[in-house]
């Protein structure tokens, strides 16, 4: 159980992190569940990243930085939809797709996933994984975690927890 692989819903976790006032660092998240002192034999296998953009350059500098990091950095242009309920337009860019692909495509890869994200779509997948005997662990923060995807998974860790080891700081 020490092979491990990273998951991260950019998008969903920019409201979350929004939500809760602070910004997490991407480098110190990779050190944080690498590097822990109480399980010091975990190998990271792949780390991705998910951002919706505006355009091909949006976000440009943070995707490279993502990259020099070592995470695998999977973008999908943004797309307006109106709802007729509110009158207002919305962007989304919906990677819940990519995020599954690539948890079954390298399912042989890992024993452990970290899943940044607090979906309920997330629910089926993580439940398939889990029959796979993959332990996984769901990151997200209260009012932002479906019900489903809590009780889906088998470690859930709210943001505010560990926040003193990931927050981004400025130096």
């Amino acid at each position: 159980m020490n092979r491990l692989s990273i998951f991260v819903d950019g998008n969903n976790m920019f409201y979350a992190q929004q939500k809760n006032g602070w910004f997490f660092d991407p480098k110190r998240v990779l050190e944080y569940f690498t590097k822990s002192e109480t399980e010091p034999q975990v190998t990271l296998i792949n780390a991705f990243w998910y951002t919706g953009l505006k355009d091909p350059q949006d976000q440009r500098g943070f995707r490279d930085a993502l990259i020099s990091l070592g995470y695998t950095v999977r973008t999908k242009i943004l797309k307006e939809y109106y709802d007729d309920n509110s009158g207002r337009y919305s962007q989304k860019a919906n990677l819940d797709i990519e995020i599954v692909v690539d948890m079954f495509n390298t399912v042989d890869q890992y024993d452990r996933v970290i899943l940044f994200s607090g979906d309920g779509d997330f629910e089926r997948a993580i439940e398939l994984l889990r029959s796979k005997n993959t332990h996984i662990t769901v990151v997200s923060t209260e009012g932002m975690i479906a019900r489903e995807l809590r009780n889906a998974t088998d470690r859930y860790i709210d943001l505010n927890d560990i926040r003193e080891r990931i927050e981004k700081v400025d130096y």
